[in-house]
Order: structure tokens, then C-alpha cells, then sequence
């Protein structure tokens, strides 16, 4: 550990009460030099920081896809460089382009008694940010809120998933070769360190994942009053509303849906469709995955299961609404090996479900997709409300008036009309949950919020007259506060009211 502290190092893997106090270290180290400044970065700095993250993922890209795929038994790499690489430079590329703008302070108007005096806000970076990374996308989800803290000018502490063990190694190499170990660190995790992570004072603590142990984050941050910002997932929902075209639909739901073997937060999680259909959208859906993934083991397009945990879970869950008389269909174009051992499991169709079923009750997160039959718009609705607010919503329609009825009716963290999972990638658009799906909202300017303070102050105009308004309260007040109400009220019935 001496020898990697020397070096600059960022990667700490210790266990037990030494990797505690080593983790707390790095937090002191942190909060140490953010107080140490006399004032907040300069916006050349903070551009400055943002660049060498930019240059350091373009030149050890290679190194950051090889380990993603190493941590998922078999990734895809185009799902790696667009989803994620690209992500992520994309996002710098737009932070960069208005920083400046967003750094400066913001006029806003001053209430009329105080005029001629003035307000403004200034953001101001909040200190010590905590970033607690998810497996499913390594790379993004752990580095995309570090370019909204570095963009706000904090300094941060990163715990990537300890379900991605090279992927950690492989952003703790890039971080300590670019930036000092008090300005970003990486703690390399063990299974057991989310508790000792949550528990440290940060100034904002971000976490990625499921709801379960989003709850235990969120009471661990609560022992310091430590704001958090929680995305977690959710059923997201697919409707389908009657007379749209569904290759149209079965096109975006399959796309978004089976990238990642279904690994993603804002993928569809059940399809809602007109009962009358549900054949044909099946029928569809076939179409679709045979057009995407003609081979499933001998494919490098198709995705792995992170774990054999996970997929044991998944295989369980078909298993059951199975033996509950659901069909299913497991699409496996050439009859390939598929099981624990290599990972793939097969985007699986599954229509026919009890509602108990854990399919329906569960976030899935994984290549399978219970297809539900609805009768009318206001029995999908009434299906929606029924689980906990989703953290994005799909609608299928061509009917202004019916979007308009759903969106009104209905609550989640974000919304794709005629499409899947779009509005995630929107840098003007704001990303998080609602209730059960998340705190709290991040990407683009929204992550320069989220980790700044919004510092409200008041410039005193020499020509501002408050005179009235301190005691001793005479009968000018009174007029005063007798315009004031847009009622008139006399010296006598200011005594008065005490009685």
C-alpha cells in the first residue's frame, strides 16, 4: 500500500478494518485538499480535468472493453463502444461546449419591496462527491457521474460494482495515471465494502442499482445527513396501443430490450399489448430477434450473464411461470449449448402469466420479456399503477390524444414515445427515477446541479429602504403593511390582533 500511495496510486483492495481505515484514508486525503483551496476550481481547471479524462479513455479504450468483456464471461464490443465509451465522450464533449455558461452566476429577479437591490445564484461545488458504480454498464454508469462532479469542481471518491472486478482495476489504472489520488480516487471493491463506502460523510453520494440495496445506501448516508441521489429501476413498461404497427414496435422493444442480454435499467420489462394481438406481436418479435441474433454462443453481437447467480435467478423465474401454465418461448435459432457454464441465456418470450408470478412482480433484468394482453387504454394504465413507479415508460401510438391521456395518467422517471430507451441519451433532458425507481436527477447540466450548491445571494442597494418594515411599528407601518395585504389596517388594529 506504501508503494502505491508513493506512485499516486488510486486502487485500494484491503479487507477487513484495514481496508476500512484505508478507504477513510483516501476520503480524509480528499476532503483534506478540497479544503485546502482558498477558493473553487476555475472553469480552465475544471475544462482541463475533463480533457485528460476524454484523452485517457480514448487512448486505453482497448484495455476498458477487454475488461468489461473479462467481467461478463463475453461482451459485446459494440455494445461497449456505443453504449459506453461513446456515452461518456459524448457527455464531456457537452459539458466542455457549456460549462462556462453554467459557471456563470445567474440573475434573478428581486422581490419589489427590495428593489433596487439584486439576487443571483452561484453554483458552487459541494466538496467530496461519492460515486458508487453498477455492473451492468462498468464504465458509464461509474464515470459518467464523475464528469458531472468534476464539471462542478469536486473531488471524488469511486467504488465501481464488485460484480466487475477487471473493470475496476482497469478504471483504477486510468484514473491514477491522470489525476492526483486526493482529487479522484478508485476503491477497488470487495463484496462486503458498499457499507463502509455509504457510511462516509460525502458531500453528495450517488449510487446505481437495485432498490433492495438502494434502501441500505440511503440509510447509511443518513447517519451523516449525507444527500443522495439513488437510480435504482424498476417495471418498466412497453404499451403497444391498438393500430400502431407492430413490426414498428417489436423493432425497438427487441432492440432495447436484449442489448446488454437485457442488463439495463431502462429496458422494457413487460409489453403490454391489445389482448387480439399478442399472437402477432409474437409472431413479429421471432421476426426481429432472428434478424438481430441469427446465432446466439457463436455470435460476439450477443451478451453474457454477468454471474450464475444472476442466471440461475433468471432460469428460476421462467421455470415457475412455466409450471403456471405460461408459454414460453426460448428463441435459440441454431439450437446452441446454452447454460450456466457459457453464460448465454436466450432471449426468451413469455405470454400467459399469473400476476403473482415473479416476472410480473420482479425487475427482470435480463433477456426475458413477459408479454401481457390488455383489454382497453384504461386497463394498461390501471396495470402500470398497480406496481411501484417505473424508472422510464414506452408508449406505442400515432394518437396525440391518447399520449397525452397516458403521460397524465401515469408517473415514471422518463418517457420514449414511439420508441425505446431515446430519452436516456438526451443531454437537455434529465435522468432519474421517481418513488421506488430513484432520488434525484443527473446527466448534463442537471449532473452540474445535482453536485453543486445552487448559493442564493443578496446584494443590499445602498437606495433600498427597509426603514418601515423595523420597529417600532407606528402608524407608517401600518399603511405599509396595510398596502401590502390590499387591506387597510390602522396603528390601533395592529394592538388589536393580539386579542
Amino acid at each position: 500500500m506504501n508503494e502505491m500511495a508513493n506512485s499516486g496510486a488510486a486502487l485500494t483492495q484491503v479487507q477487513g478494518k484495514e481496508y476500512s481505515r484505508t478507504m477513510q484514508q483516501l476520503f480524509d486525503n480528499c476532503r483534506a485538499a478540497f479544503c485546502s483551496r482558498q477558493e473553487p476550481s476555475s472553469c480552465a481547471e475544471r475544462l482541463q480535468a475533463l480533457d485528460k479524462l476524454s484523452q485517457a479513455l480514448l487512448r486505453q479504450r482497448q484495455q476498458l472493453v477487454r475488461a468489461v468483456d473479462e467481467d461478463f464471461g463475453g461482451r459485446s464490443v459494440a455494445e461497449t463502444l456505443q453504449l459506453e465509451l461513446y456515452g461518456l465522450l459524448d457527455e464531456i464533449r457537452y459539458m466542455k461546449k457549456n460549462l462556462r455558461k453554467w459557471m456563470k452566476p445567474q440573475r434573478v429577479a428581486t422581490n419589489a419591496l427590495f428593489r433596487p437591490s439584486r439576487c443571483e445564484i452561484r453554483h458552487q461545488p459541494l466538496g467530496v462527491i461519492g460515486i458508487m458504480g453498477a455492473y451492468n454498464y462498468p464504465l458509464l454508469l461509474t464515470l459518467s457521474p464523475l464528469i458531472g462532479a468534476l464539471a462542478a469542481g469536486n473531488h471524488a471518491l469511486i467504488r465501481p460494482s464488485a460484480n466487475t472486478p477487471h473493470t475496476a482495476k482497469a478504471l483504477a489504472n486510468l484514473v491514477r495515471g491522470i489525476f492526483p489520488e486526493e482529487f479522484v480516487s478508485v476503491v477497488e471493491p470487495d463484496a462486503g465494502a458498499s457499507r463502509e463506502f455509504s457510511a462516509l460523510p460525502f458531500d453528495h453520494l450517488i449510487f446505481t442499482g437495485s432498490a433492495p440495496v438502494g434502501r441500505k445506501i440511503m440509510a447509511q448516508a443518513a447517519a451523516n445527513l449525507t444527500p443522495v441521489t439513488l437510480e435504482l429501476g424498476g417495471k418498466s413498461p412497453a404499451i403497444i396501443a391498438p393500430g400502431y404497427d407492430l413490426q414498428k414496435a417489436a423493432s425497438e422493444i427487441v432492440f432495447a430490450k436484449f442489448i446488454n442480454a437485457g442488463q439495463t435499467c431502462v429496458a422494457p420489462d413487460y409489453v403490454l399489448v391489445p389482448e387480439a394481438l399478442l399472437p402477432a406481436l409474437v409472431e413479429q418479435m421471432q421476426l426481429c430477434l432472428s434478424q438481430s441474433y441469427p446465432a446466439l454462443v457463436d455470435n460476439n453481437d450477443y451478451s453474457r450473464i454477468i454471474n450464475a447467480k444472476e442466471y440461475q435467478r433468471l432460469q428460476d423465474w421462467v421455470d415457475q411461470a412455466e409450471q403456471g401454465g405460461a408459454g414460453v418461448l426460448r428463441f435459440n435459432p441454431r439450437e446452441e449449448s446454452c447454460g450456466v457454464d457459457n453464460g448465454v441465456f436466450p432471449p426468451t418470450l413469455v405470454w400467459g402469466c399469473g400476476q403473482d408470478c415473479s416476472l410480473l412482480q420482479e425487475e427482470i433484468f435480463g433477456p426475458v420479456l413477459p408479454l401481457v394482453g390488455y383489454r382497453d387504454l384504461q386497463d394498461a394504465i390501471e396495470r402500470v399503477n398497480q406496481l411501484d413507479r417505473p424508472l422510464a415508460l414506452y408508449y406505442f401510438d400515432n394518437d396525440k390524444k391518447r399520449i397525452d391521456t397516458l403521460l397524465a395518467a401515469t408517473l415514471s422517471g422518463g418517457v420514449t414515445i414511439n420508441g425505446c430507451v431515446y430519452h436516456v441519451a438526451q443531454h437537455n433532458l434529465p435522468f432519474g427515477g421517481v418513488g421506488a425507481s430513484g432520488i434525484g436527477h443527473y446527466h448534463g447540466v442537471y449532473s452540474f446541479e445535482a453536485f453543486s450548491k445552487k448559493r442564493p445571494v443578496f446584494f443590499a442597494s445602498r437606495w433600498m429602504n427597509t426603514k418601515l418594515m423595523k420597529p417600532p411599528y407606528g402608524r407608517a407601518f401600518a399603511w405599509l403593511i396595510g398596502t401590502l395585504l390590499k387591506r387597510k389596517v390602522s396603528r390601533e388594529q395592529l394592538d388589536g390582533y393580539r386579542t
